[in-house]
């Protein structure tokens, strides 16, 4: 069961369509906390970096273009703090800056929001792609007190991937530099 099964226990109307807030403070906190989302179908855990962004699972899918889950943290070095977002065809990269998520009731800090695009190739010389992703981690000073015990808090994060339907000649990449 899926992303798209929900919405198709709604009624007309109405569809999934959380806003940072909702991500961060319900999604992404209850999930770190290791709480229950819900009965019904909810996200799921994809390896990101094990996969492109096209090879997304299905019960991820919430349309055509959209793709919500969680994904774990991967390290590029073991004792630092850099991110590994590499694949095998390509990289994320982090664009422009990454936007504060406020809790709308108390104006404080849940979380922080990173837009990252994706590239085929190796850097610099990556071929920019429609994929953008949409990274969200809880921000430790200011979490939701349900969260404040965690130590790892920022090693889970959810995304949400869109893209426009573009088609890329993968077979290019056989001979990248």
């Amino acid at each position: 069961m899926g992303l798209k099964d929900i919405e198709s226990t709604l009624p007309p109307g109405f569809r999934f369509y959380p806003s940072d807030e909702e991500l961060v403070s319900h999604y992404l906190c209850n999930k770190v906390a290791n709480q229950k989302l819900s009965d019904g179908p909810t996200m799921v855990d994809v390896d990101l970096h094990s996969q492109e962004p096209w090879e997304l699972p299905d019960v991820a899918k919430l349309s055509e273009d959209e793709w919500y889950f969680f994904s774990f943290r991967d390290r590029k070095y073991a004792t630092g703090s850099r991110s590994n977002r590499a694949t095998k065809s390509g990289y994320w990269k982090a664009t422009g800056k990454d936007r504060t998520v406020f809790d709308t009731s108390s104006h404080v800090v849940v979380g922080m929001r990173k837009t990252l695009v994706f590239y085929l190739g190796r850097a610099p010389n990556g071929i920019k792609t429609s994929w953008v992703m949409h990274e969200f981690r809880l921000e430790s000073p200011h979490s939701p007190p349900k969260c404040n015990f965690l130590d790892d808090f920022s090693q889970e994060m959810m995304m949400m991937i869109n893209s426009d339907d573009q088609n890329y000649d993968l077979n290019a990449l056989q001979n990248w530099p």
